[in-house]
């Protein structure tokens, strides 16, 4: 099973899934109403950020008293996944360690991605393995779909909010060059609703370090939401390129180093240390609601 995508479909939902990264390339309702990032502005439509997520200081990793080189988010995006499983409604695929792998990260690692659709909309689980009987398993896992905004015609950018489950009254991780820097910047959050404009993203991504929601309606004030909800990730990020038609809502297992660390990998902030054989498991879930 060597294709280079697969579509899938309920009826209600179409989904297209390229092995080249395990990349969700397109989410459409029965409509035809495309919901994900068409990939032209921004090169990309849902990218999976691993072993990394964000930043590294000068892209630069000490593994056991060795340099390597990873650069923002991590390989898993550019790699191509192996195909376990595709039906009519889902898919599975998988990304091992392997010589390439090891060259810029030199541990080993399975990383699963499970795709379904129901009615109740998109699922994608992500399965993270530690396979080595030895070795700690360090790294940072986090998604990066990118939905059209405005997706509902006759609407414009500025029409749409962002309502959270929960109040979000904490600051945002403040960010310098990629990096998270000292202190905190202001929220945007009223509440536990977003206004949302262009100018939000002017210095960067939005990151909520411990958001209370694990769900959340992006919606104008008239019509259908996207309704997106996580779990197993610890934070979230909100980006998008300004000018551009498309926000990214990111849940995150780890995040880009402070400033001030370089120190050795293993103790970078965000980090999840999986001792050998243990397993660890996240997802997310997209639908339309009225």
């Amino acid at each position: 099973m060597t294709s280079e995508s697969h579509s899938f479909s309920n009826g209600r939902y179409t989904a297209r899934v390229a092995a080249l990264g395990a990349e969700l390339c397109s989410l459409s309702d029965e409509t035809g109403r495309e919901l994900v990032w068409n990939g032209s502005a921004w090169p990309r439509h849902s990218p999976v950020l691993f072993p990394i997520v964000g930043r590294l200081h000068d892209n630069h990793a000490l593994i056991d008293g060795l340099d390597y080189t990873l650069t923002q988010h991590g390989f898993a995006r550019d790699r191509v996944f192996r195909w376990v499983e595709r039906t009519p409604t889902g898919c599975v695929l998988v990304l091992e360690d392997d010589p390439t792998s090891r060259v810029l990260f030199p541990f080993a690692f399975s990383l699963t991605l499970s795709y379904s659709l129901d009615e109740d909309g998109l699922h994608l689980r992500y399965d993270l393995a530690n396979p080595d009987s030895l070795s700690v398993l360090h790294a940072s896992l986090g998604a990066h779909p990118a939905f059209v905004w405005p997706f509902q015609p006759g609407t414009q950018k500025t029409d749409y909010v962002i309502d959270f489950e929960a109040p979000e009254p904490e600051s945002l991780a403040a960010l310098s060059e990629g990096l998270i820097a000292e202190g905190e910047s202001a929220s945007p959050v009223i509440g536990a609703r977003i206004q949302l404009d262009d100018s939000l993203f002017e210095n960067d991504a939005l990151i909520l370090m411990h958001p209370a929601s694990r769900s959340l309606r992006f919606h104008a004030e008239k019509g259908e939401a996207l309704v997106f909800s996580w779990h197993g990730f610890e934070q979230l990020g909100l980006w998008m390129k300004p000018g551009s038609d498309f926000l990214c809502i990111e849940p995150w297992q780890g995040y880009a180093s402070p400033v001030d660390f370089d120190g050795p990998f293993e103790q970078k902030p965000g980090l999840l240390h999986l001792q050998p054989g243990e397993r660890w498991q996240a997802g997310w879930s997209v639908r339309l609601d009225t």
